[in-house]
């Protein structure tokens, strides 16, 4: 089977790494957990950092983390469904809306519960995804406000996820400015102006965030030490807080081009060959890992003398060339992940979940 292991001291190191930066520009920031896909071996020791707020997108998960500290405070990072809103109101301090009708359920369910729910409003800012629009946002307010056992504490926005659209100094003036405006209109406070994420620590980092933005929500970068803004890896972070493993099942010299008509793959996909190869063989190790769990795209493997040539639903297939480093049946091949790589591995049934 094949197994991902966590590096609690390097995962600890990027943690600390960023909590002081964050401390450095007086920054409150929440930790993403939604890659850990609500794994509690994982989550147990992620919650051993000093996390004051952590953050994710799917309900089952924020109870698991209640149930590991139920004092932590827990925020929901997407629009609420209706049929969820009992989970939300009781496993999530603060959830991020964009519905009235939603925030009016929240509300009732609050209400219910005996418990004042928090919530962030988000604003759209260009990248299409979860946000209401500016010319909306007085009202909505406004309507908001008069809700009993709803408490405002913060605005926010989302960029970079769907369409790439990236954080830039104009589109953060934009969401501190509505706060201003919302602060002023209804002599209110708004806690939180959370325009900040794993693709804006550049721009801190750089001195061009405005003042304004206090709040960020952090995952890709805490795990993976990514510079998302360049696509490159931050310095004094580690990239390989979680490694992957695979096991050659099966190791042997063939052809480089397959004989046969050619249709489409189990994926949908048709290859084309160069015929310069016919006659020429390589080794091929195929490995106990396949599409079911990993779109080989997010993955690299460590050593560059490999590469991928194909992939099926429970096996991919790795190009050993002469085979110098003399692999064999039985041998792991180490994998590192980016993103999507990890979050789609670790949400995996079938990998091994272990602590290095």
């Amino acid at each position: 089977m094949a197994y991902i292991t966590l590096d609690p001291k390097k995962l600890q190191n990027n943690f600390h790494y960023l909590n002081n930066l964050f401390k450095r520009n007086d920054i409150q920031w929440t930790v993403v957990s939604k890659m850990l896909s609500g794994n509690k071996t994982y989550l147990t020791e992620l919650l051993k950092l000093d996390i004051k707020q952590i953050s994710d997108s799917r309900v089952t998960n924020l109870k698991t983390i209640k149930s590991i500290n139920p004092h932590i405070e827990t925020i929901y990072i997407k629009p609420p469904a209706k049929r969820s809103v009992p989970n939300v109101v009781k496993y999530a301090d603060i959830s991020m809306n964009t519905e009235i009708e939603t925030i009016r359920q929240l509300s009732g369910e609050a209400q219910k519960q005996n418990k004042i729910h928090k919530i962030i409003i988000m604003i759209e800012l260009g990248e299409l995804r979860e946000g209401i629009m500016g010319e909306e946002v007085l009202n909505f307010y406004a309507k908001v406000f008069e809700m009993k056992n709803i408490e405002v504490v913060g605005i926010g926005t989302n960029l970079s996820c769907l369409y790439g659209v990236l954080p830039n100094q104009d589109k953060l003036i934009q969401l501190s400015l509505y706060e201003q405006l919302i602060e002023s209109k209804f002599n209110k406070q708004i806690p939180y102006v959370s325009g900040g994420s794993s693709v804006t620590i550049p721009l801190m980092l750089q001195n061009l965030l405005p003042k304004g933005i206090n709040h960020f929500r952090v995952g890709e970068t805490l795990y993976l030490g990514t510079d998302v803004y360049n696509n490159t890896t931050l310095k004094k972070m580690h990239s390989d807080v979680f490694m992957l493993y695979s096991e050659i099942i099966e190791l042997s010299e063939k052809p480089m081009v397959p004989t046969g008509e050619m249709g489409t793959n189990v994926d949908g996909l048709k290859f084309n060959f160069n015929k310069n190869n016919i006659g020429l063989t390589m080794y091929r190790a195929i490995i106990d890992l396949g599409l079911l769990d990993v779109d080989h795209n997010h993955l690299e493997l460590v050593d560059s003398s490999l590469s991928f040539v194909g992939a099926s639903s429970d096996m991919l297939v790795v190009d050993l060339g002469s085979n110098d480093s003399n692999y064999k049946v039985g041998d792991l091949i180490e994998l590192k992940m980016d993103y999507m790589g990890a979050l789609r591995i670790i949400n995996s049934k079938y990998i091994e979940k272990r602590i290095k």
